[in-house]
């Protein structure tokens, strides 16, 4: 099993490295970013022992198909995808909040909402809604970005007053995520599927706001299948996801929940097969194209240069 879970790389004009939960961010020359989005697989915020083969070939190739499908409604960081698990961009300054958009109350807002709490991020929620239930218009719940642990929910008014954001520009990172989650949607309903919500990045550079990092993304996203969520909603079932939460389900099934003295169960070659199989099934239906694996390699030395070429190749022409 052929996975990438560490870079080192030495790239010309390479000032630094980030090393995130997934993503290994090379700064050159403070100009341009090497986004290596590598097959480490994070849940609880806890990165798990074993990485998923094409993992980050999925994600990667699924952020770059709604980078492009998006560039009419605002600019994007992405210059090139020079390897499938490989993104290079502009280097934008990032805002320090993530702008979450739900359309549905789902995940950590239906917690929210069903332990008594109506209000989020500054947005009310109204009386009688039922979990996965649609909102008559979907909330920005936007979270602070920590540099460690968890983001948090903050509220707008909190945002401007704390200086995080302008007034003039956090108005503006809104209107961009309702017309992004808008298309998104759209093209999830194409897919026959429900874009119930997702998160958005944003930075800046030499003045213009700029959408960064990946985008309707199963890790950055929940999606339901459309067809019987009417019918499960009415029943109070379980919707059908399309996101990593059967990883988590996985987990919790085990014991696992990230919490102090909790071990994570064993990763057999199985069960890393099985989710390598759900991500490819993930990037199929959410795109509509067939998954086609990266060159095929004899082990992950090969990949490594191959990834090292490629990107050597690409900052060449950048120049």
């Amino acid at each position: 099993m052929n996975a990438i879970t560490r870079t080192d790389f030495a790239f010309e004009g390479q000032k630094s490295k980030y090393t995130g939960k997934v993503r290994d961010v090379y700064n050159i020359n403070d100009e341009h970013l090497v986004m290596v989005v590598t097959d480490r697989i994070s849940a609880f915020d806890v990165v798990l022992p074993e990485g998923i083969p094409y993992k980050g070939q999925v994600l990667n190739q699924i952020a770059a198909k709604f980078l492009d499908a998006t560039a009419d409604i605002l600019p994007n960081w992405k210059l090139a995808v020079p390897d499938p698990m490989v993104t290079v961009g502009r280097k934008c300054e990032p805002f320090k909040v993530e702008m979450v958009i739900r359309g549905y109350l789902s995940g950590h807002a239906w917690r929210e909402y069903k332990a008594g709490k109506r209000v989020i991020c500054g947005v009310t929620m109204p009386d009688g809604m039922v979990e996965n239930q649609k909102f008559s218009e979907p909330i920005i719940t936007p979270t602070s970005k920590a540099a460690e642990g968890h983001d948090e929910d903050i509220s707008k008014e909190e945002i401007i007053a704390s200086g995080l954001v302008s007034r003039e520009d956090y108005e503006q990172l809104e209107r961009y995520t309702r017309q992004i989650y808008q298309r998104g949607s759209e093209m999830a309903a194409r897919m026959g599927l429900i874009l119930v919500d997702t998160k958005y990045e944003f930075g800046k550079k030499d003045g213009v706001i700029y959408l960064m990092d990946e985008i309707h993304t199963p890790d950055s996203s929940r999606y339901f299948y459309a067809e019987g969520y009417a019918e499960r909603l009415a029943k109070g079932e379980h919707q059908r996801q399309l996101s990593k939460e059967f990883v988590r389900e996985w987990l919790m099934a085990n014991g696992f929940q990230g919490q102090v003295g909790q071990q994570v169960p064993e990763m057999t070659p199985e069960i890393v097969a099985g989710i390598t199989d759900r991500y490819i099934e993930l990037y199929e239906k959410i795109t509509g194209e067939k998954f086609i694996k990266g060159a095929e390699a004899s082990g992950t030395e090969t990949i490594l240069r191959r990834i090292e070429k490629n990107v050597a190749d690409c900052l060449k022409g950048l120049k």
